[in-house]
């Protein structure tokens, strides 16, 4: 049995037809993922069956991704520690003749946003994907609003997708991970209000303001540094590879936006010292319901 089969097969599309067809389309594309589909189809045969197959009323994505989720479970579970990395991507459909998109970065791009899951250990070996989120904007009002559902919203339910899958697989830690985009309150209030079912660790964006007086940044700042780590960056986006020496430090915070509950999380800054001359030093800033040691 090949890996594809492996893997779709719990799926079930209601004709055993359609179910190789999928296995063989996963096959195709998977040994040629850069390629369009007549490229990574063997013959026109079979990209005409290709294109009838997507073009199926019957077949939905959510079929497909139900029997991956499946199998992404299975492998999840033989695994004490796992990092739910969830963030969004543009699917860009520009100058395509194709029914249901909106605009994307700018007003004039046409395509649709997917916000998936993506599963991996800690040593970076991918497991699967296993909650995915896909919408098309709707345009600009008079008033330059935009209606529709709240966009922000699918960071808290890719949380809450987590969590649910967390607490039926109980002897695997879920650690949900964000970047700056998900750095929201709404997130960490879902969080505590579930009992952290699933950790979070959240690329910090916001300098708030904090209930006892000041602000989280330069609070952090003012804390003793609990020691160094050092790594060597590599070259990238105009810059030359250097070693970087950054001070952490680790403080157990309260954090309170107004009308919600309060809520304890451990803030946790990285800050290069020593940085080259003309450089900007790095540092990094996150969030987590860990506590720190």
């Amino acid at each position: 049995m090949s890996w594809a089969a492996q893997e779709f097969e719990t799926l079930d599309l209601g004709d055993a037809r359609l179910n190789r067809r999928a296995v063989l389309l996963a096959e195709q594309l998977a040994c040629k993922p850069g390629a369009s589909i007549p490229n990574a189809c063997r013959n026109w045969s079979e990209t005409v069956a290709a294109y009838r197959f997507l073009d199926n009323a019957s077949v939905t994505s959510q079929q497909i991704m139900d029997a991956h989720g499946q199998a992404s479970v299975q492998r999840i579970a033989q695994h004490q520690v796992v990092l739910c990395l969830q963030d969004t991507t543009e699917l860009d459909y520009n100058g395509q003749q194709m029914q249901g998109l909106g605009p994307l970065s700018y007003e004039a791009q046409r395509g649709m946003y997917l916000h998936p899951t993506y599963v991996i250990t800690p040593e970076r070996e991918p497991l699967g994907i296993t909650n995915t989120w896909m919408w098309a904007r709707e345009p600009k009002d008079a008033q330059g609003q935009r209606p529709g559902v709240l966009e922000s919203s699918r960071w808290v339910e890719s949380y809450e997708r987590i969590a649910e899958q967390a607490a039926e697989l109980p002897q695997t830690r879920h650690v949900c991970i964000s970047d700056r985009e998900g750095d929201l309150m709404a997130l960490m209030v879902r969080a505590h209000e579930m009992g952290h079912p699933a950790d979070y660790l959240v690329r910090c964006k916001h300098n708030r303001c904090l209930p006892e007086g000041g602000k989280l940044w330069p609070t952090m700042m003012d804390s003793a540094p609990l020691g160094c780590v050092r790594f060597e960056m590599p070259a990238g986006r105009g810059r030359k590879a250097r070693v970087v020496k950054q001070e952490v430090r680790a403080q157990r915070i309260t954090l309170q936006q107004k009308g919600q509950a309060a809520v304890e999380v451990t803030c946790l800054v990285a800050s290069e010292i020593d940085a080259p001359e003309g450089v900007q030093p790095v540092v990094w800033r996150l969030l987590t319901n860990r506590e720190v040691g």
